[in-house]
């Protein structure tokens, strides 16, 4: 049950600060904590969703000296940035480019760092190289195609729905692949055919087999959800073969230090973009924070290009 509701004001520890939430994006996650698939992490509000924010310094902790009341700020927590105050680490956020309005920025932190730490920090995706993302049209696969253009990437993305692929392409995307019945392994290799060096995987075991046939020498799958299954059959012999490698990742359970440094290696190589229009958050709609309901709705039916934003 989702509602709006009223919980503790928290206060700020010495290395905290205390932000006045404007926005907050939704994430799938939110969706599988509401069904009761993803509890919160330890030491993170049970019963107040939100992986990501935009909002204004209200006050810092002692030793903060990064922030100061007023300054314009966002970024990712373990849950509870759906409420009109957040308590998170000074030094987990990122200044919110004077650009960007803060519904849109809401939209920037868990997309934009997930991908970014996906194909660049663990897949090590470099200019001329090629990268595979699944469910291109998601927030993490339009950060991503985003991401690979600056890199000087090309990009490979994937979609069971034909008419949002037009949408990716306009974003930047190079080979569109439509997966009809399942299968996506031969317009892959056929857009790249010594097969690709970097997969950002959202689905997990059901793209298990085709992921091992269409990644290249060296290659690297970046698993980082499971809306396909959870236990598929792996060719051990091909992965051998190709000396690819498979790494899971979460960013949600990460401790402050991982998060902290995530953030700070964003902020320096790619947070300035946002600025210049090489990158941008897409945004599917923008709701009050009382149509929380209905905004998980849509995100339950697939309904969404791109991200869905609340607002208080």
């Amino acid at each position: 049950m989702l509602d709006v509701g009223e919980i503790e004001l928290p206060q700020p520890g010495p290395s905290e600060v205390l932000v006045e939430v404007a926005a907050a994006g939704l994430n799938r996650a939110d969706c599988l904590q509401r069904r009761g698939f993803y509890p919160a992490p330890p030491g993170v509000p049970a019963d107040v969703p939100g992986l990501e924010f935009a909002g204004v310094v209200e006050s810092v902790g002692d030793s903060v000296n990064t922030w100061k009341p007023g300054d314009r700020v966002m970024g990712i927590v373990g849950g509870g940035a759906m409420a009109t105050r957040v308590v998170t680490e000074g030094a987990e956020l990122m200044p919110v480019p004077k650009e960007l309005p803060l519904e849109e920025a809401a939209a920037v932190p868990e997309v934009f760092l997930t991908a970014y730490d996906a194909i660049v920090l663990q897949g090590g995706l470099q200019a001329g190289q090629s990268v595979l993302f699944h469910a291109v049209a998601s927030g993490v696969g339009t950060a991503g195609i985003q991401l690979a253009s600056v890199i000087g990437a090309t990009s490979i993305g994937t979609s069971r729905t034909a008419d949002k692929l037009p949408r990716c392409t306009d974003l930047g995307l190079n080979h569109a692949v439509l997966v009809e019945d399942g299968s996506f392994a031969d317009a892959v290799l056929k857009a790249a055919p010594k097969g690709v060096d970097v997969i950002l995987d959202t689905i997990g075991a059901a793209y298990l087999a085709q992921n091992v046939k269409v990644i290249g020498k060296k290659g690297r799958i970046i698993v980082i959800g499971l809306m396909g299954g959870v236990k598929g059959e792996l060719s051990l012999g091909a992965l051998l073969a190709k000396r690819a490698s498979i790494h899971g990742s979460v960013l949600r359970s990460r401790s402050a230090e991982e998060k902290a440094d995530l953030t700070k290696s964003f902020t320096q190589e790619m947070l300035g973009r946002f600025a210049t229009g090489e990158l941008k958050p897409v945004i599917d709609d923008v709701l009050p924070m009382s149509d929380v309901q209905a905004a998980h709705q849509r995100m339950d039916a697939n309904e969404t290009f791109g991200k869905l934003v609340l607002s208080w």
